[in-house]
């Protein structure tokens, strides 16, 4: 199917999994289910959505490119968060059985004019999601960030345990009472967390529900915001930098040179509880 029209739903299967794309909200993936049993918290703000053109909180909506100094809406505290294409209708390219490709532009509050592309395809043997952002520009360069938050259900509802979040990180983003970034880099801390972590070798990161269904998110991505102070679900966000990275670690997106990342998630059964 070939569609350049908004769609209000996309619906993907491969095997036993099934994957609900809404492209009139932001693109995104609104239900992921594996034998029948749902990944992803259900509603309007949850799911798994696209972040561009930053991820997480900007300090104040500022950031300068050069000397200039521009201003984002604020809309979480005193910050500006998560990008604006979330909030967008994207357009569905194409769509197939277990694949589609989705298209948004950046336009205002964004102070240039780009285009956001999302891949998304379901492995044939439906063990895995692949998905693909790419971000260009379609006149001056800029910067930018891109990611994922995705948001796991904790208990998947048949009477099972809550999932338990495991990965190595390098380092650990120290956050200051503003939920930024100070700069610091400190040793890893146990949970609760809403913190940032640097994973050079690329983020890996385990959900495991005992005895149900264990799920990988991998990305070569070297960072992830990983948050699990919610009672119905935990995120794993890979994302090509840290929370106000406008300002701290900018990526440019150029003429020639668009902003591109990748994240897979593959499952497979999870042994039982010792």
């Amino acid at each position: 199917m070939t569609d350049h029209a908004p769609a209000q739903r996309v619906l993907l299967r491969a095997a036993d999994a099934e994957l609900a794309v809404e492209p009139q909200h932001g693109c995104r993936l609104s239900s992921l289910r594996v034998g029948g049993t749902e990944l992803l918290r259900q509603g309007q703000q949850y799911g798994s959505f696209v972040m561009v053109p930053w991820c997480g909180r900007t300090d104040r909506g500022r950031f300068r490119n050069g000397g200039e100094l521009h201003q984002l809406p604020v809309d979480s505290g005193a910050h500006a968060m998560h990008g604006t294409v979330y909030k967008a209708a994207w357009r569905t390219v194409r769509a197939d059985e277990r694949s589609a490709a989705f298209t948004c532009d950046l336009t205002d509050p964004w102070p240039w004019e780009g285009r956001v592309t999302q891949l998304v395809e379901l492995a044939e043997d439906g063990a895995s999601l692949t998905l693909t952002l790419g971000v260009e520009t379609l006149s001056d360069s800029f910067p930018a960030q891109a990611g994922w938050h995705p948001w796991f259900l904790r208990n998947l509802g048949n009477g099972g345990e809550d999932v338990r979040i495991g990965f190595d990180a390098e380092w650990q983003e120290k956050r200051g009472e503003d939920y930024l970034p100070t700069g610091e880099r400190i040793d890893p801390l146990p949970g609760p967390w809403d913190d940032c972590f640097g994973m050079p070798q690329g983020v890996d990161v385990t959900l495991t529900w005992p005895g149900e269904l264990e799920v990988n998110v991998a990305s070569r991505a070297e960072w992830a915001v990983v948050y699990d102070k919610q009672p119905e679900a935990v995120c794993v966000e890979p994302q090509s930098g840290p929370p106000n990275g406008l300002n701290t670690l900018p990526r440019f997106v150029t003429p020639i040179e668009p902003l591109e990342i990748a994240t897979t998630w593959s499952w497979r059964s999870a042994p039982s509880p010792a």
